[in-house]
């Protein structure tokens, strides 16, 4: 799912779910998966869908774990339950960095269930690879384990074509570079975050990418940049809530000043579909 929908020749219905995920409407795509929901796949993507909501909006997390635990009853090998797992650990990573619910333990050992279930050659170990970062990063407090893992999922994420979770690998490891001080490969990576979502229309990631870029900018380019972020983040109707605190936030320091400030949070993208 992670990069469908971006070409005029994807699947009419991929085209319309990714029209709807990329400007933010999740609950209006996963309705179009419900009538396929009994297909694995289909459920996962819903499920995914969902999820990402929670992630953005701080909201429905009832529903994304009614459509978590239809994908995992559907699920019939080891590469569909290990999907469901990679899911269900981003579900908690979710609730425990947004506040809902310490479930810190469950999000670790969700990925880890993954981990074991999904072969080394599967299409969906860059996205579980980028996700165990997060935890790495934000609940383990362990930057290095977290570049790591960053590292393994941008390269297989270049091998298997996916720019969209390009664009958060870009994101992430441009986020540990500006944390140890390290501006122009910060600068580098914010700014390919920046270009692949503007290129793919992915509306609802391009102003955290104008936020995290002006981080590392001279003035007055962070501020124009800044202006940018928080003309789309209220167009979309103040989405991703996380954003809030960041964006009501003065420039320091030329808008160098406030990488320990960001917050933890960077939505990431959904389980792809298995390769056909």
């Amino acid at each position: 799912m992670s990069g469908s929908g971006t070409t005029a020749g994807d699947d009419p219905l991929q085209t319309a779910v990714w029209r709807l995920r990329s400007r933010g409407c999740w609950t209006d795509a996963a309705a179009l998966l419900v009538p396929h929901a009994a297909v694995p796949a289909a459920a996962l993507e819903r499920a995914g869908l969902l999820v990402e909501r929670c992630l953005f909006t701080g909201e429905g997390w009832a529903e994304a774990e009614d459509a978590l635990r239809t994908a995992e009853a559907v699920a019939r090998d080891d590469e569909e339950r290990g999907g469901a797992a990679c899911e269900r650990g981003r579900l908690a990573y979710a609730a425990t960095l947004l506040g809902v619910r310490d479930r810190a333990d469950e999000a670790r050992s969700a990925l880890g269930r993954a981990a074991a279930l999904l072969a080394p050659t599967s299409p969906g170990r860059p996205l579980l690879d980028f996700r165990r970062g997060l935890v790495a990063e934000h609940i383990a407090d362990a930057p290095q384990a977290a570049r790591a893992a960053y590292l393994r999922a941008h390269t297989g994420a270049a091998a298997q074509g996916d720019t969209l979770l390009l664009s958060f690998t870009w994101l992430h490891q441009a986020g540990l570079a500006l944390r140890d001080g390290e501006l122009k490969e910060a600068r580098h990576g914010f700014s390919e975050s920046l270009r692949i979502r503007e290129e793919l229309g992915y509306l609802i990631g391009t102003a955290p990418a104008l936020a995290a870029l002006a981080d590392c900018e001279p003035e007055p380019e962070a501020s124009r940049l800044r202006v940018e972020a928080d003309r789309l983040f209220r167009l979309l109707g103040g989405v991703p809530v996380w954003l809030t605190r960041e964006l009501s936030q003065p420039v320091q320091n030329g808008g160098q000043g406030r990488s320990q400030d960001r917050g933890p949070v960077q939505a990431e993208p959904a389980q792809p579909e298995p390769a056909a």
